[in-house]
């Protein structure tokens, strides 16, 4: 009997490093159940683009959840996976990716071929986790039904006006990158901010520390 083919995978580039960019097109490329629809620096692309092409699977090397599909799924039926590649071991960032609804997160120092493997195994509807990082899930899971509830018994975080103008754009679904923007801050510095928020009010995330402010009735800066 004659081998069955395999189901042609869709994919979308969304890779800010050209150079990775280009190299992971090329790779792609010499499979036969991989198919490159589009490629671009996140920057030069507008959302109704990638929507356009009907990608199985966009693959990211910055993480930002407004190219998740569950921020624009009602309003354009969009149901492609994401996989994060080239990524940072820190787990506060794997966790807002995982809330965001990534598929697979792949660290830097991730194969050629582990590329690949995670892109298909997406595609099944399987995730992709590394192992490293899969206690930080597990835990994050099992302390999740604790840290959902409203600590609006605990004395309320005391917050500098700073902090809360950062709370405040976060709350806005602002990126890192454009807090900045706005408060003529370097991103690193934002980052800094509001890692040292989340550990102020003892949360694990950026959301979290937005709800907690807001449990207590906390009013933010402008």
């Amino acid at each position: 009997m004659p081998e069955a083919v395999a189901e042609t995978i869709r994919i979308f580039l969304l890779i800010e490093n050209r150079l990775l960019r280009e190299a992971l097109g090329r790779l792609f490329r010499k499979r036969p159940d991989l198919q490159v629809v589009g490629e671009s620096g996140q920057d030069t692309v507008l959302p109704e683009r990638i929507f356009a092409m009907k990608c199985d699977v966009m693959a990211i090397d910055i993480f930002d959840s407004r190219w998740f599909p569950s921020s624009y799924s009602k309003e354009y039926n969009c149901s492609y996976r994401t996989v994060l590649v080239g990524m940072d071991s820190d787990s506060q960032t794997f966790l807002e990716a995982v809330k965001a609804g990534v598929s697979g997160y792949l660290l830097k120092d991730a194969s050629a071929s582990d590329v690949i493997a995670a892109i298909r195994a997406t595609f099944k509807g399987e995730a992709v986790c590394p192992p490293k990082l899969c206690t930080t899930l597990f835990r994050w899971f099992a302390q999740s039904a604790v840290l959902s509830q409203p600590r609006v018994n605990s004395s309320p975080p005391d917050l500098t006006l700073r902090q809360r103008q950062l709370v405040n754009l976060v709350a806005k679904g602002l990126t890192n990158k454009e807090i900045a923007a706005q408060l003529n801050l370097s991103e690193f510095t934002v980052r800094n901010h509001i890692h040292r928020i989340i550990k102020q009010v003892h949360v694990t995330s950026r959301r979290e520390a937005v709800d907690l402010v807001r449990a207590h009735g906390l009013q933010v800066g402008v």
